[in-house]
Formats: structure tokens, C-alpha cells, sequence
């Protein structure tokens, strides 16, 4: 492999390496989380309101209509997660082909000679 092909070999291998630095896909099955249980919660004191008036209140209408705002934001966020996590997963692979293509996980590679 000549000099010129394994400079372009690392430069690839430093972009992939920052671009996969910061994780996306954690981020948004962090914010997926999040509303689903604070959507559990404020469903849960929302059935609890509906349960115990003879006629439903405001709030708990309003309750309902947060609760079932955060089950599709959370939806969403879990889907664009999932698309991110695939991309970053094939990424990941094409880093680790680059790595081995490098010889940087060849421990005799790395030995003085």
C-alpha cells in the first residue's frame, strides 16, 4: 500500500472517528424514555381524574390530550433512533474495516522490529 493511499486511509478513519464520537441515536432513545415514563405518570393521574369525577374536568382533558402528546413524541423519537442507530452501526463497521485495513489492531504491527 503506497504512502498516498494510507494517508487518505487515516484521514477517513479520523472523520468516521469523530463523526461516531458523539452518538446521536443515545440521545434520542434518551428523550424516547423520558416521555414515555412521564407520559405513564400523567396518564396514570389523568385516568385517576377521569376515574373519580362523575363528569370529566378540564384538566383531565387536557391531561389526556399531554399524555397522549408525549406517547407520539416519544414514538418518533424511538423510530429516528432506530434509523440513526442502523447508520451509525454500518459506520462503525466500515471504521473497524478501516482499522484492520490499516493494520492498527495487529499487535505485530505495533511491535519495534
Amino acid at each position: 500500500m503506497n504512502a498516498e493511499t494510507q494517508q487518505n486511509l487515516h484521514e477517513q478513519l479520523e472523520r468516521l472517528q469523530e463523526a461516531l464520537s458523539t452518538r446521536q441515536s443515545t440521545l434520542l432513545f434518551a428523550h424516547s424514555g423520558v416521555s414515555f415514563i412521564v407520559a405513564f405518570i400523567l396518564g396514570g393521574a389523568t385516568a385517576k381524574l377521569f376515574w373519580d369525577s362523575t363528569r370529566a374536568p378540564h384538566v383531565a382533558w387536557l391531561g389526556l390530550a399531554a399524555t397522549l402528546g408525549l406517547v407520539i413524541y416519544g414514538l418518533m423519537r424511538y423510530r429516528q433512533g432506530r434509523t440513526v442507530l442502523a447508520d451509525e452501526l454500518v459506520r462503525y463497521e466500515t471504521m473497524l474495516e478501516l482499522r484492520h485495513r490499516l493494520g492498527l489492531d495487529d499487535p505485530k504491527a505495533l511491535l519495534p522490529r
